[in-house]
């Protein structure tokens, strides 16, 4: 495979350097690279990128992921998740190449307690969620063989996370205050893009899988369960934290800009029965995280 990347210094990027590698020659470019053109604001010079990288693989980790700022610039948001994934979804069409790309469990209405499955209605909420549908919607039509994974809660070891947020303030305040009405499934930047190396050997030859999968971490929680577990783990690994309670609200005690879906959960059935795949428990990629980041 010859593969172009796009996003590789965000979270899921910067693991799908290292998960892709050895299935070929990765050529991973972001919005200030200068070799290739990123910049998913200029359509003709991305479009262009692709003509001369001339992949068989494009994977775009790249995306406006600001939910909250998402809703006061709509058109920059719309270009980012919508418009740009359609113009490499043409140029994959073009070259015979195959798109993978990634969208949200926000595209749902977080209604219900039912895990959603790939071809429930959605129903999205926000900017953010409504974007990443659109392009969901402009790839299919596209014609393109393709690979779209709806993920939710992504964390890594690197950069900023729910997680590390969680374990400073525990070192500075001795109560939080924590959402326990939204539930779903925090899922770890290396487990997508290990996923996505799997997925991407199995289809090669096969454009009868191209299609849209759930791709989340097994198990579920609330923000809430998910705070006092890295908490919990945290002070087993013999870290100094001041918080004694983790008082839950519900989410509209924390008004935002966006509304997001109180149900998050996706059913991943689909993904694993077509690639031979079992999704480990949301916990173990958390906990395997922490211990990264807390035993440098």
């Amino acid at each position: 495979m010859n593969i172009l990347l796009f996003g590789k210094n965000g979270q899921v990027g910067w693991e799908l350097q290292r998960a892709l590698a050895p299935l070929g020659p990765v050529t991973a470019v972001d919005f200030d690279s200068t070799d290739y053109c990123g910049d998913f604001t200029d359509l003709d010079r991305l479009a262009d990128t692709v003509r001369q990288a001339r992949p068989t693989v494009i994977v775009n980790a790249a995306a406006h992921t600001a939910v909250d700022k998402a809703e006061s610039e709509p058109e920059l948001c719309r270009t980012i998740n919508a418009l740009s994934p359609a113009v490499l979804a043409r140029e994959a069409l073009s070259l015979g190449a195959w798109l993978v790309h990634y969208s949200t469990d926000y595209v749902f209405d977080g209604s219900g307690d039912r895990p959603r499955v790939e071809t429930d209605p959605t129903g999205p909420l926000n900017v953010y969620g409504a974007t990443k549908l659109e392009g969901e919607r402009l790839i299919r039509e596209s014609g393109c063989n393709h690979l779209i994974f709806r993920t939710s809660w992504v964390y890594a070891a690197r950069g900023a996370n729910f997680a590390r947020t969680m374990l400073r303030l525990a070192r500075e305040r001795d109560r939080l205050t924590v959402i326990d009405d939204q539930v779903g499934a925090p899922t770890g930047a290396d487990l997508i893009a290990d996923v996505t190396a799997h997925a991407l050997r199995a289809v090669q030859g096969r454009p009868e899988l191209s299609g849209l999968y759930h791709l989340v971490a097994g198990g579920e929680t609330s923000w809430h369960g998910y705070a006092g577990s890295v908490i919990e783990f945290s002070r087993a690994l013999g870290e100094d934290l001041q918080v004694r309670e983790i008082e839950p609200i519900p989410t509209r005690d924390f008004p935002t800009p966006a509304t997001r879906p109180l149900n998050s959960r996706l059913n991943t059935s689909k993904l694993q029965s077509t690639f031979g795949l079992t999704l480990p428990h949301w916990r173990q990629g958390v906990e395997r995280m922490l211990t990264e980041i807390l035993q440098r």
